[in-house]
């Protein structure tokens, strides 16, 4: 089981397929199986050498549980780090949600490994995370059924699969990881890197995100129709066409 070491966290990551490399970054609550379950391992390794990475917290990565772990320069320099594990200088990155975020992070912290970004249901302005953390609590109180619980209530059923994982989760590191994000809307006018962002309509981070794309000079962004953010991501139908297209064009 291969793992990048960045000040002494361990992060697991592995690759598949073949082409110009594309870093995954999966969201919240989540890890990088959700890339095979979805379809999207599936849908883009015939064209990019895919390099999926468990985020700090999440998956088969260390958890730590001080706050002060998951600090945005660490989130890039574990990202950063796998780079330098498999001799990769520059990679294209595509993350969703908390992924989106970590996106932007790289484009502050090492705009230069990172040619072009496709960054969906999340914009770089400041937000509270108080709302995933109150979901989290829940997991931490009460144990992983009723996290489950709570979310198929509210954003519905579950794979066999994404159930066991979330019973796995280690809900203390989770709520560590999911701190109040600062703003980063002083870089964007300076992102010199194609960008497209992504969000459903039905998404709160829909119109802040087609705002940030409107400030990068070199950003556009899609507005899925009648998509709310998890239903987003579910289409990968939709989606991976859209990034293979936009990475086709912007790398040429």
């Amino acid at each position: 089981m291969p793992y990048a070491i960045n000040a002494d966290v361990r992060i697991h990551y592995q690759v598949v397929g073949t082409g110009p490399p594309l870093v995954l970054h999966h969201w919240t609550f989540s890890s990088l199986d959700a890339w095979y379950e979805l379809g999207y391992v599936d849908a883009l390794a015939n064209e990019h050498r895919l390099i999926l990475i468990d985020s700090r917290g999440h998956g088969k990565s260390d958890a730590p549980h001080d706050a002060a772990a998951y600090r945005p320069e660490s989130r890039v320099g574990d990202v950063v780090a796998v780079l330098d594990a498999l001799g990769v200088g520059a990679a294209s990155f595509f993350g969703y949600s908390m992924g989106g975020w970590i996106g932007f992070c790289c484009a502050k912290y090492a705009p230069g490994r990172f040619p072009t970004f496709v960054l969906g249901g999340q914009h770089p302005y400041a937000q509270s995370m108080e709302d995933a953390r109150s979901w989290l609590r829940v997991g931490e109180e009460r144990g992983g059924d009723a996290f489950i619980d709570l979310w198929e209530s509210n954003v519905g059923a579950l794979l066999p699969s994404q159930q066991e994982r979330m019973r796995s989760f280690d809900f203390t590191a989770m709520i560590a990881a999911a701190q109040d994000r600062v703003s980063l809307e002083s870089i964007l006018r300076g992102i010199d890197a194609p960008c497209l962002l992504f969000a459903g309509t039905n998404d709160a981070a829909h119109s802040l995100a087609d705002r940030a794309a409107g400030q990068i000079p070199r950003g556009q962004c899609v507005s899925l129709p009648g998509l709310d953010h998890a239903e987003t991501i579910a289409r990968c139908d939709l989606i991976a066409p859209l990034v293979l297209e936009f990475l086709k064009t912007a790398n040429a």
